[in-house]
């Protein structure tokens, strides 16, 4: 088990930006690119990754501090603290039977393709500490529960399993979505964040009933259509950044300034994401190509990381907007449960992909129902706090270094959250659990059919 871990240890020490993009070039060669071509498309989608990790970094690190501003001009205290994805995905690792996902996800997604279950191959690998969480997370609850501690690891694993069978599912019903919004053909997200897709359309199809809604195709092109330059990305951003530094700061240089980041940003965000089109494009072509003249009837969809969605303009500008509907709902659902105040999580882009796919890309159905979901997220974050805190004490202390006192932590926009809160507890016995799993997975199939249909219009109409 040490030499596995080992080796995963090292592996994820690459990072995406280099692991992914190794992935790509071996299977461009495989699929008979020349190595020169292979190469190139490889290097490029390290750089798509390298650019848009630099520039939501770049977002966050702007914003982060003008929301604690803002939590501090309001004097409420929220206790547990928010420390993102990054901190809870190495906290995650340091649970000694975690490298066991690693072959876990593979072997499911392998007999799935055998099946013809899925056509998705995902080699988003990197993302593989998401299926971890959700092991970890049904652990501590079933062991909390009572559970000998074998059964409470086999639980854990099990809901891995059904989380990465539910992502390959979904993966396979937005695709036709994906290559309309990227332009890249071929390619899929098979993402936990994806999964919340699953609440968000039941609330889609009550939109689709409100003509002012539905009949306005609101993209960001109608946006600058209806209100000119205060449509544009950049424009958007300033005002709302400057509108941010001016509350939390209450200095005119450090508001512009904030304005200008934002801005800047926003702007930067669709140049970027245009390499993953330059990147991808010739390797999905080869794949075709490949898999065509050896499986008649069969494509293959290569699953990667949720970047090659960051072109969209409309995901970003509901990020933004919804951003301070966050920080209000943090405060005005304190009395009911919520602890946690968005921080390191504030940009909530765990959210809005999934609304980019079953709103097909309307501002004003994302942002009606990103402010509906944003509980959830706050909600159940706050419940898994202590699991979360615990497993940090237990495995990876130094990761608590900077917290200070018996603080607790979280992170605020936790990834499909609806699906592991529902899958721990109902994996634990939790009857409320229970009840929820069957209706969110009753949701689940629903959209599937209702994809199932959009598909097939989208592909009638070509």
């Amino acid at each position: 088990m040490d030499v596995l871990l080992n080796i995963v240890n090292y592996i994820l020490g690459f990072g995406a930006a280099v692991f992914v993009p190794l992935i790509m070039l071996i299977i461009g060669l495989i699929v008979k690119m020349s190595f020169k071509d292979a190469f190139f498309a490889a290097l490029t989608l390290g750089i798509a990754f390298t650019g848009m990790n630099v520039l939501i970094n770049f977002m966050t690190g702007a914003i982060t501090p003008a929301a604690q501003g803002l939590a501090e001009a309001t004097g409420i205290s929220l206790p547990a603290v928010d420390v993102g994805w990054p901190a809870l995905s190495a906290i995650a690792w340091a649970w000694p039977l975690g490298v066991l996902c690693f072959p876990l996800l593979m072997v499911i997604n392998l007999i799935m393709l055998l099946l013809k279950l899925t056509d998705t191959l995902n080699v988003d690998f990197w993302n593989c500490w998401t299926k971890l969480l959700t092991t970890v997370l049904t652990y501590y609850l079933c062991a909390a529960a009572g559970m000998p501690e074998g059964v409470a690891i086999a639980m854990g694993f099990v809901a891995a399993s059904v989380q990465i069978i539910l992502e390959l599912k979904i993966s396979d019903a937005f695709q036709p979505t994906i290559e309309r919004i990227t332009g890249i053909p071929g390619v899929t997200v098979p993402h936990a964040m994806m999964l919340t897709a699953t609440v968000a359309y039941p609330i889609e199809r009550l939109l689709e009933k409100i003509p002012a809604i539905e009949n306005n195709n609101a993209d960001a092109k109608w946006l600058r259509k209806k209100i000119g330059i205060f449509g544009e990305n950049a424009v958007m951003g300033f005002i709302i950044g400057t509108a941010m530094g001016a509350i939390a700061y209450r200095d005119v240089q450090q508001a512009l300034t904030l304005g200008v980041q934002a801005a800047t940003a926003l702007q930067l965000f669709p140049m970027v994401s245009k390499l993953f089109m330059q990147a991808l494009s010739p390797i999905s072509d080869a794949v075709g190509d490949f898999m065509k003249a050896r499986f008649k009837g069969r494509e293959l969809i290569i699953g990667l990381d949720w970047p090659i969605l960051a072109g969209s303009n409309e995901l970003w500008v509901t990020c933004i907007l919804l951003i301070p509907f966050e920080l209000i709902l943090a405060f005005v659902l304190a009395p009911v449960g919520n602890i946690v105040l968005p921080f390191a999580g504030i940009v909530n882009i765990c959210l809005v992909p999934g609304l980019l796919m079953v709103s097909n890309g309307n501002i004003i159905k994302m942002l009606i129902e990103g402010i509906i979901i944003t509980p959830v997220y706050l909600l159940v974050s706050s419940s898994f706090a202590p699991w979360v805190t615990q497993l940090a004490l237990t495995y990876s202390p130094d990761s608590l270094a900077n917290v200070g006192g018996d603080a607790l932590i979280s992170w605020s926009t936790l990834e499909c959250p609806d699906f592991r809160w529902a899958i721990a507890n109902a994996f634990s016995g939790n009857v409320a659990g229970m009840v929820v799993l069957v209706g969110w997975l009753a949701l689940f199939v629903w959209m599937l059919r209702g994809f199932k249909k959009r598909n097939e219009a989208l592909k009638a109409s070509e």
